[in-house]
């Protein structure tokens, strides 16, 4: 080890600033002067469009009418913050790919990333107007897959409550076509015989191209682990290196307790530390479900879908924070389901496309009513790909949609079809109702209104009473 004066003295600096920082964090959140904003949503929902263009639109000032601060003029503005650990969000590259001409949607979310934004606003607090009038709020958006939510109910579980689930989705339609080359190396491999690294890594290649296939192919959502999908720096790590088996003994040495060690190993030390050092501290939380392509895609994935969310919505603690809650055990007081894409149908189509949100919820929203939270939902497009114009057929005037489509960038004008304010009948299945397409993104731009549907709605719910 080299004994070096100036690297400790370097360490020591950067350890004191660390703790410089945290104790800041400490005191805004006493003050409430800190929020914490997780953004997350399963592939393909809008996580990355919702975030980049709620900062645009909190930068330029302009276009949230319904944000109670910009209302009354006592908005004052925004900046953004450096992120100096982690991965910050890349808001200039999604920025300019949407503001580019033409503009084009940016990358999905793959990993966890961080944003921080100082608002400034005058208070209408009398006691705080005496003393200092202008007030700032730093707002943390954490932006994360959803699907790495899924993995955390196996923080209360077991491997054999997991491999049990597994086995028995990938015998549903359509997973089992998928599933079957994973599932014929299982039942050739000797669990109490010697752990054979070879037929480990065959095991956990086998498995993760099965959730691959069933999200990339199939565009399903509940796969579990999460972590699978999208490993990141997490490439290669030992803890990644197992997969569902059948119950069998287990024998010390077997390849069944390597499997057992490497499940446990991904519950402590990746899980279970994304629980410690992220999600136990979220003040506020949206998700965000892509409604529209669930029920295009037909009855299993809207079940999928489902499934999902009722899982997701299980990973949070509810309830309403009083101050040692916030310094010490923050839990979210907050929580906001939106229907993203509500500018794909027309408007008249938005109370059913929020009211079949609601009741896809349901069971997390009970969940969440008894810990003393009522969950907010919203239908809502954070940047808006069309207009609404009215059509005359066969005596009838329709409400339809004008935009370009994203297959071929043909500008059309469409009936987009309906919403069904209930779950769906089997025979709404088969009578190709749901054909609702896909869209290519307008041009973000500053000082443009009608840029979006309900953004400031949502800000005004998850931040609007901190600007106050």
């Amino acid at each position: 080890m080299i004994d070096d004066p100036t690297v400790r003295t370097e360490a020591t600096r950067s350890w004191l600033a660390g703790l410089r920082d945290d104790l800041g964090l400490l005191v805004d959140r006493a003050l409430d002067r800190h929020l914490r904003l997780a953004v997350t949503g399963l592939r393909r929902s809008g996580k990355t469009v919702f975030t980049t263009s709620l900062v645009h639109h909190l930068l330029d000032g302009r276009g949230l009418p319904f944000l109670r601060a910009v209302h009354e003029g006592r908005y004052l503005g925004a900046r953004l913050l450096p992120v100096r650990d982690g991965h910050p969000f890349p808001y200039e590259a999604y920025h300019a790919a949407l503001a580019a001409d033409p503009p084009t949607w940016p990358a999905p979310t793959e990993q966890l990333s961080r944003l921080l934004l100082a608002i400034r606003f005058r208070t209408i607090n009398r006691l705080l107007e005496a003393v200092q009038p202008i007030q700032e709020l730093v707002v943390e958006i954490v932006d994360y897959p959803g699907e790495w939510l899924l993995d955390l109910p196996l923080l209360e579980g077991s491997f054999e409550s997991f491999a049990e689930e597994a086995f028995e989705l990938a015998r549903t339609s359509p997973r089992a076509e998928l599933a079957a080359t994973w599932v014929e190396l299982v039942r050739s491999v000797d669990q109490t015989g010697p752990a054979d690294p070879v037929a480990i890594d065959a095991l956990v290649r086998a498995y993760r191209a099965y959730l691959l296939d069933c999200q990339e192919r199939l565009q399903l959502g509940y796969l579990v682990p999460g972590r699978f999908l999208h490993p990141g720096e997490l490439e290669g790590h030992p803890a990644l290196r197992f997969a569902p088996l059948p119950p069998a003994p287990v024998r010390p040495g077997s390849l069944r307790a390597a499997i057992l060690e490497a499940f446990e190993s991904y519950r402590e030390e990746i899980v279970r530390r994304f629980w410690d050092e992220h999600l136990r501290g979220f003040d506020r939380q949206i998700v965000l479900v892509d409604l529209l392509g669930a029920l295009n895609l037909g009855p299993a994935h809207f079940a999928d879908v489902q499934r999902a969310l009722e899982r997701i919505a299980s990973a949070f603690r509810y309830g309403r924070s009083g101050l040692l809650a916030r310094l010490f055990a923050p839990r979210i007081d907050r929580l906001l389901f939106a229907a993203s894409k509500a500018d794909h149908v027309a408007p008249s189509q938005h109370a059913a496309l929020k009211q079949l949100l609601e009741i896809l919820v349901a069971p997390a929203g009970r969940a969440a009513r008894f810990e003393g939270l009522v969950p907010e939902f919203l239908a809502i497009a954070a940047l808006r790909s069309t207009d609404v114009v009215r059509t005359e057929h066969d005596g009838q005037i329709l409400s339809c949609v004008r935009g370009r489509l994203a297959e071929d960038g043909r500008e059309t004008v469409l009936f987009p079809g309906e919403i069904p304010p209930e779950l769906p009948e089997p025979e709404d299945w088969t009578s190709g109702r749901f054909r609702f397409r896909a869209f290519a993104p307008r041009r973000l731009r500053p000082g443009v209104p009608g840029q979006h549907i309900r953004l400031d709605q949502a800000l005004e719910f998850l931040i609007g009473d901190k600007l106050r």
